[in-house]
């Protein structure tokens, strides 16, 4: 008769977590780019159903865009471009704390822009983070004439001005043919908006990227802020697709 087998030694220890180590949480899965985006929110539900097509009908409603595959999936053609990535410190009890700001401009060249700015630890994490908030702040551009209305828009519709700290940044529609006559962070923001002409006047401590950058994107949002003739028509106000479509958003929801 064979003699029973052992029973294996435990370990102190052995089952707990390592000391400082952090318990991992259960928690739902948002679904990533690979494997596919699972919407959370009812916007989503209804963009990836497709009864939402288009940036336009969610600013007609002010609908809040709190997932950014929502930016992805209206507009696949959107373009990153990293303007600047510097190191900040903060001085604590234990030393010099030194982390990475980036500061990344979206658009995709036809009527839409987006601004982010993230600090993280790892150069990738801040520029990842900061592609997702400039995604979640798309803002359509208002393009305009200078004199005749030939051809397609090419300029803004008016004069507009933007402020962030001490840095005052001031948009002026220009003839056909100008060019973007600005600084080279402003130029690749207003190109990316699909601006072609336009000048710019700016004041302030204009070095600092990151409130120039912040007060011409406050500038190109102001531009459908300015009430011209051509909008003095009453329209009627359409039903918000929230409301219109919302068994279908109810069907689609994922139950955990």
């Amino acid at each position: 008769m064979s003699a029973p087998a052992e029973a294996p030694k435990r370990q102190f220890g052995g089952d707990r977590p390592q000391r400082g180590g952090k318990p991992q949480r259960k928690g739902r899965n948002h679904g990533d780019d690979k494997g596919g985006w699972t919407p959370v929110t009812k916007l989503g539900r209804l963009v990836k159903a497709g009864k939402i097509t288009t940036m336009e009908q969610i600013y007609l409603h002010s609908l809040p865009v709190k997932e950014y595959q929502i930016v992805d999936h209206i507009l696949p053609d959107l373009k990153d471009e990293v303007m600047r990535i510097k190191p900040v410190q903060k001085q604590t009890s234990a030393g010099q704390r030194t982390r990475f700001k980036a500061v990344v401009v979206i658009g995709d060249s036809n009527g839409h822009v987006g601004l982010g700015i993230k600090t993280a630890k790892e150069v990738a994490a801040a520029i990842r983070a900061a592609i997702i908030i400039a995604k979640l702040s798309v803002i359509p551009v208002r393009r305009g004439y200078w004199g005749t209305n030939l051809g397609a828009p090419h300029s803004l519709a008016n004069k507009t001005t933007g402020k962030c700290g001490s840095v005052l940044v001031r948009l002026i529609p220009a003839p056909r043919g100008s060019g973007i006559v600005a600084s080279p962070a402003v130029k690749k923001l207003l190109q990316l908006g699909g601006v072609e002409d336009v000048y710019t006047s700016s004041n302030g401590s204009t070095r600092t990227l990151e409130n120039t950058l912040k007060a011409a994107f406050i500038a190109i949002g102001n531009t459908y802020g300015f009430l011209t003739p051509n909008l003095w028509a009453e329209t009627e106000l359409q039903v918000s697709p929230l409301d219109t479509y919302a068994d279908e958003a109810l069907i689609s929801k994922k139950r955990f």
